[in-house]
């Protein structure tokens, strides 16, 4: 069964440009020009990826990507914001709104289907490992479920690996570098700000009980501390 991608742009040019080289290149692509036009058609189908737009008329990209994340059926839903911005802040923004990869346009078709294909591994189940469990959190591979003893852990699926492969290396510190390696794989082209943003929403996820265990090495990078350091209490000066 061919990959199913759903491209949001208002253009009419971009669209058919897209459509050429999407079936040329073996995926099932079908295009919108609105975030409203799109949010109808997930109501009939999901794509197995979202390519979108920032600029938009009526919402946009960004603000339909905050949407499709605080929604259940769509928060794990793989999507690419593509723009001719090109500043850091905006790929900064995209990636904190919920997208898995920025794409500066004008981009060439093999980049364009790299990252792509980059994404889908990325986002593909990976059978066979097993649960870990360490200083009170829990995740489950085969099922995505995190759990902090009996409170379910809501995470993304790039929070999810993340974790996931801090807790298989304790106190190991691992450079941004060696994250995107590991975690997204050599074949993804991102920026090593991508890993900050993914490690603050891993941290709001975890809540104030755990997020201390994804400790910032100053210089270097991170690492999944079983005990992590408490600031030293303070007792009051005798009088």
């Amino acid at each position: 069964m061919s990959v199913h991608v759903l491209v949001l742009d208002p253009d009419p040019a971009v669209q058919r440009l897209l459509l050429q080289n999407l079936g040329a290149a073996g995926y099932e692509a079908a295009c919108c020009a609105s975030a409203e036009a799109a949010l109808l058609r997930f109501e009939e189908r999901l794509p197995d990826l979202l390519l979108l737009e920032w600029d938009l008329a009526g919402q946009s990209g960004e603000t339909l990507l905050r949407r499709l994340r605080a929604q259940q059926r769509t928060r794990e839903l793989p999507a690419i914001m593509v723009s001719a911005r090109r500043l850091e802040a905006d790929k900064v923004l995209a990636l904190e709104s919920g997208a898995d990869d920025f794409l500066s346009k004008p981009f060439g078709t093999r980049e364009l289907l790299a990252r792509m294909h980059a994404l889908l591994r990325r986002r593909a189940p990976q059978p066979g490992l097993d649960a870990v469990q360490l200083a009170g959190l829990r995740l489950d591979p085969g099922t995505q479920r995190a759990s902090a003893g009996a409170r379910p852990i809501a995470l993304g699926p790039l929070e999810f690996r993340l974790l996931a492969f801090l807790m298989r290396h304790p106190e190991r510190v691992f450079t941004r570098s060696q994250l995107l390696d590991s975690v997204w794989g050599s074949h993804a082209v991102l920026d090593e700000r991508t890993v900050d943003t993914h490690v603050g929403r891993l941290r709001a996820a975890l809540g104030n009980q755990h997020q201390d265990h994804i400790e910032t090495v100053r210089g270097t990078g991170y690492r999944f501390a079983a005990w992590p350091a408490r600031p030293r209490m303070k007792w009051p000066s005798a009088a």
